[in-house]
């Protein structure tokens, strides 16, 4: 038996199966999928240049050679099969691929396969990676759902939930829309000693972490705020590159045992100090140190996000200003009874 050549490539993954199709099978259910595949999914997968790489009972995977085709032919597809019976759950990821002639494999694959489980009916969830390719390029709202560990994937994956205009809830997309997002830029590390530059970094994704499980505004994830680490940009700059409303920035200082962690938090559009904080503690533990510290800066710096946010001057209609007001009072009281900070939180 002759052996077939194996390509490696760095391809855009999107992989997408049917919501609950064993519960569905009925007479119709088959019928919606091959009117869904022939009206909908080819058309539109051979409009954006992608190549199906199978089909199966409930679902297909497509490779194509832009994640911006990827993300552009899914949110078209998600609208075409709007009126249809079937809701599909798509999941799309940049990685490595090893194709055998046949089929492709590898993380690349199993990455795009774990977001597709992670999206709702209807929805689409992509990886950090594809989200830092196209967040400027694409006309959507992105939603971080933070760090999350799947199966067989050996670190965890940045995801983002993507609500386009005209896919879903109208009152759901304005109100993301309108909630300010927040960077947290990597602390300076000024304890004068380089190889304590994991404790530094290790307290930014921390924070990132815990806000992100505070579910009350979208949260820049680490990929992009990390590649301005030891760059002169302005914060204003910053937050104009990442699409983002408040900057939160600090440092790190050591003396003997002790250290001093410094936070502040910018509106980058007035560019405005709204809240500051200074943090003395004894080096015993640096991982309990890391805990205390992130926990109390999220949870002082919350309730600071969310009044500087009701003071923000909207031009949206009173319908808008109402949820989100009341989004806000919700969330508070969800947090009040339920502050959980031990990991990233789906939605809002």
């Amino acid at each position: 038996m002759a052996e077939r050549e194996v390509q490696r490539r760095l391809a855009a993954i999107l992989a997408a199966d049917v919501a609950g199709y064993t519960r569905l099978m009925e007479d119709g259910t088959v019928a919606a999928w091959q009117d869904a595949r022939e009206e909908v999914i080819k058309p539109q997968v051979a409009d954006h240049s992608g190549t199906i790489v199978k089909l199966t009972g409930d679902g297909f995977l497509v490779e194509f050679a832009t994640v911006q085709d990827a993300v552009n032919c899914a949110i078209q597809m998600q609208s075409g099969l709007a009126a249809s019976s079937l809701k599909f759950r798509i999941g799309i990821n940049l990685g490595d691929i090893v194709d055998d002639g046949e089929d492709i494999h590898g993380e690349g694959v199993n990455v795009a396969a774990r977001l597709e489980g992670l999206a709702e009916p209807g929805g689409i969830c992509i990886s950090g990676m594809v989200y830092d390719s196209i967040r400027n390029r694409i006309d959507a709202v992105f939603e971080d759902m933070g760090e999350q560990t799947v199966k067989n994937v050996s670190e965890p994956v940045h995801v983002y939930a993507i609500r386009a205009d005209g896919n879903g809830d109208h009152l759901g997309a304005d109100l993301a829309m309108q909630r300010p997002a927040v960077a947290v830029l990597p602390f300076d590390n000024m304890l004068g000693d380089t190889e304590q530059e994991y404790f530094v970094d290790g307290l930014t994704e921390d924070i990132i972490t815990a806000l992100t499980a505070w579910r009350s505004f979208p949260v820049i994830g680490r990929n992009s705020t990390f590649t301005f680490k030891d760059k002169a940009t302005m914060a204003q700059d910053i937050a104009k590159e990442l699409n983002a409303r408040y900057i939160l920035e600090g440092s790190v200082r050591k003396s003997g045992d002790r250290v001093r962690i410094t936070g502040q938090l910018l509106d980058a559009e007035t560019g405005h100090h709204i809240w500051a904080e200074r943090y003395d503690r004894n080096m015993s533990d640096i991982f309990d140190l890391q805990d205390e510290i992130s926990e109390r800066i999220v949870t002082t710096l919350v309730p600071e996000l969310e009044n500087a946010a009701r003071q923000i001057p909207s031009t949206g209609s009173s319908r808008n200003l109402g949820a989100w007001d009341y989004y806000l009072r919700g969330m508070a009281f969800l947090n009040e009874i339920r502050p959980d900070t031990s990991g990233p939180a789906r939605g809002f």
